[in-house]
């Protein structure tokens, strides 16, 4: 299973969250975002990855 959070989901903690493989490991090239109380996580560059605090 994934160790990552999907993307669109909402209600996670403001801060930084860094896409993820589909195994959950950190990409190399991986996007890195920040989010605000409330905020949803974006889509993410390709399907299948996720997002790590």
């Amino acid at each position: 299973m994934a160790d990552h959070i999907k993307p669109g989901t909402d209600n996670k903690p403001a801060g930084k969250y860094h896409e993820t493989g589909v195994n959950g490991e950190k990409l190399k090239n991986g996007k890195t975002v920040n989010i605000g109380k409330g905020d949803r996580l974006p889509p993410t560059q390709k399907p299948g990855r996720g997002w790590k605090k």
